[in-house]
């Protein structure tokens, strides 16, 4: 209690606005007690931290000394700081931009706030935590919550109103006024519906607000006007509500932008303050009402430094849109039946044959003796140049599917309740795994004779073999299964699903920005290549946008990745399972029979199956984890599909190869 006295003595109304913040920040460290620190929060802390707040009040009831130097203290304190910017502006972005939200929230990260301000927010920030002190504030009952607002409500200069009360009234007209700009801005109204265009919710909002604060700062106050003013005004907080949640079903169909998404989220969150604020305001259980707002506070003040919890809030929808469009391409790279099997395979040795030639000008790229960056650089645009034309000749490569038919299986997950659900789901499972199974056979049984070819006709025709002795040797030890061959296999592995998700994501890019229709109805463009031709640039890029920037994104960081972990002294590789076999071959071909008798190259044989593994499961994981992510798919029964998944195995292990019809 002595120390409890202390603190309360200490409060000074004439102190400097820094040394007045800092009593508060003692105060609430006596409430939260020693046992925070340790637990804090457990459940017992936050009872003992309520009787700690008990004693203070009651201590204030009985010593009259006491009790008027804590209401001078927190009168002067609270006249010093702006509170509207904690009950309007905490929580919400300054600027209606996702890229300044980042940038704003590094800054609070990294960067010391002050005691010496006015701006009641940060001192909100200070003076409270999250885990230490959202217990016991939602501990409080309602009687103590009553005596504590006795003891913090001031006076107003107008009669009948608190100092909280006009605090309330102007936060909730700041926020309806925000509301109201974001609804007016060209990003939306483009993007509502027609229908809530007509209704012109945004027009009235702010009157309305307006005309709720009139009738509760009119003196005498008539509680029925104030009640169907407030009714009035909730009514259209909904229609704007809803007059925002058309843009969603715009997105939907036309493509998403995190930047348009994070207004729609900062509005929404608005309109749930401004009820809040006018439940802190209005007849009924205020101070229940204050409590809800202050933890929501704390809340919003624990998220408020998160990037992760930004981040993934805004880009949820985008990454259901990315994987709904990447579900769309990898239905194509699922095989169902043996015409479709065969068809792969043909796809695959199609792309296993042109890769044997990228083999080739990797390893003339790499004897021209670049410095590392332009070696790297060189080495991209092989890659990617090489995927475009595999793509552009409708031929595949097994590595690029993965990802691409993850997001095509996750659907699925949502209806694996019943047994012929479950069946169906098994059915998916074996039809992809047969279908990867093709792929990697069909690239490789024509990227291994196709170097052997080029080889051969080296020796023919120029006398000399594709690589020489040293540089085979070197290819049979980097690939070796006793290396790090298997951490660099699952890092193309990461690389692959990066390059799915920008396919997706440049996919949706070219729909949000309405690409198709700009190169067909552009009047430059219609008059450069002429309607007709106009028309089939805009069908072709809107079939191929997603493979180009599939291609050329993964074929860039194939090359360029490795470059710039050497730059950094990393020995970082990649490790692709097509060019490695084409190298291993070339390696062969120059060794001729003596690289048999080498544990060298067996080893790099051995590591070929392990490299294929890695290359498909990684990729295929982390886009299925997305793809569950952004369909919202949870409470999956995993031992139930597991058991399914091997009981298929066991009876039919031969159908995870080659169909059955």
């Amino acid at each position: 209690m002595q120390e409890l006295e202390n603190t309360l003595s200490a409060l000074d109304a004439s102190a400097p606005v820094a040394e007045r913040h800092l009593s508060l920040i003692r105060l609430l460290q006596w409430i939260r007690g020693a046992e925070s620190v340790s637990s804090r929060t457990a459940h017992g802390s936050a009872q003992a931290s309520t009787r700690r707040l008990q004693e203070m009040l009651t201590l204030l009831s009985l010593s009259p000394t006491l009790r008027d130097q804590f209401q001078k203290w927190w009168a002067v304190t609270s006249e010093t700081v702006d509170i509207t910017t904690l009950l309007a502006d905490f929580g919400f972005a300054p600027r209606t931009s996702f890229v300044s939200e980042v940038g704003r929230r590094l800054r609070l990260r990294l960067l010391p706030m002050s005691a010496e301000t006015n701006d009641a927010a940060e001192l909100f920030e200070l003076a409270l935590d999250y885990e230490a002190d959202s217990g016991w504030v939602s501990a409080l009952d309602e009687s103590a919550l009553q005596v504590l607002a006795q003891r913090l409500t001031l006076p107003s200069k107008i009669e009948g109103l608190s100092l909280w009360q006009h605090e309330l009234l102007d936060a909730m007209i700041y926020c309806a006024s925000q509301v109201r700009s974001t609804g007016f801005s060209a990003e939306m109204r483009l993007r509502m519906t027609q229908e809530a265009i007509k209704d012109r919710p945004f027009h009235a909002l702010s009157a309305d607000a307006e005309s709720l604060r009139a009738a509760f700062v009119a003196f005498p106050r008539d509680a029925e006007l104030v009640a169907r003013r407030a009714q009035r005004f909730r009514e259209r907080l909904e229609e704007c509500r809803l007059a925002t949640g058309s843009v969603y079903s715009h997105l939907e169909e036309h493509g998403v932008s995190i930047g348009l998404v994070f207004q729609l989220r900062q509005m929404r969150k608005r309109i749930i303050r401004i009820r809040e604020l006018m439940d802190c305001l209005l007849p009924g259980r205020p101070e229940v009402s204050v409590q809800r707002l202050v933890l929501r506070l704390l809340v919003q003040s624990n998220e408020d430094r998160g990037l992760r919890s930004l981040v993934t809030a805004n880009s949820s929808l985008l990454a259901a849109k990315v994987a709904e469009r990447s579900a769309q391409t990898g239905e194509q790279y699922i095989t169902r039946d043996k015409k479709e099997y065969r068809s792969m395979l043909r796809r695959a040795a199609g792309g296993g044959a042109f890769m044997s030639l990228t083999t080739v000008a990797k390893f003339v790229l790499a004897g021209l003796g670049a410095s590392v960056f332009w070696s790297g650089f060189l080495a991209g645009l092989n890659y990617s140049l090489s995927f475009l034309l595999i793509g552009l000749l409708h031929w595949t490569v097994a590595t690029k599917q993965p990802a691409m038919t993850a997001p095509a299986l996750a659907v699925r997950l949502k209806d694996v309740e019943n047994d012929a659900a479950l069946k169906a789901f098994v059915d998916e499972i074996t039809h992809l795994v047969r279908s990867q199974v093709a792929a990697v056979i069909g690239n490789l049984s024509l990227v291994i004779p196709c170097v052997l070819f080029i080889s051969a006709a080296l020796w023919l025709f120029l006398g000399r073999p594709m690589i020489g002795e040293k540089e085979a040797h070197h290819v049979f030890e980097s690939l070796t299964l006793l290396g790090p061959m298997a951490f660099f296999a699952a890092f193309t592995g990461v690389l692959l699903f990066v390059s799915s998700l920008m396919a997706g994501w440049a996919e949706n890019w070219f729909v949000l920005h309405r690409m198709e229709s700009a190169i067909r109805h552009n009047p430059r463009i219609s008059d450069w290549l002429g309607p007709e031709r106009a028309a089939r640039w805009a069908s072709f890029w809107r079939r191929n946008v997603s493979a180009f920037a599939s291609s050329i994104s993964l074929g860039l960081m194939l090359g360029l990745i490795p470059a710039f972990a050497t730059f950094f002294g990393i020995g970082l590789e990649v490790r692709h399972v097509t060019l490695s076999t084409g190298q291993i071959t070339a390696a062969v071909a120059s060794l001729g029979s003596e690289a048999f008798k080498l544990n060298s190259f067996w080893w790099s044989v051995a590591s070929i199956p392990v490299m294929a593994l890695l290359n498909l499961l990684v990729s295929f994981y982390l886009a299925f984890r997305v793809a569950l992510s952004a369909h919202n798919v949870s409470g999956v029964d995993r031992k139930r599909i597991r058991r399914a998944i091997s009981k298929r195995l066991l009876a039919s292990p031969l159908s995870f190869v080659w169909p059955r019809e």
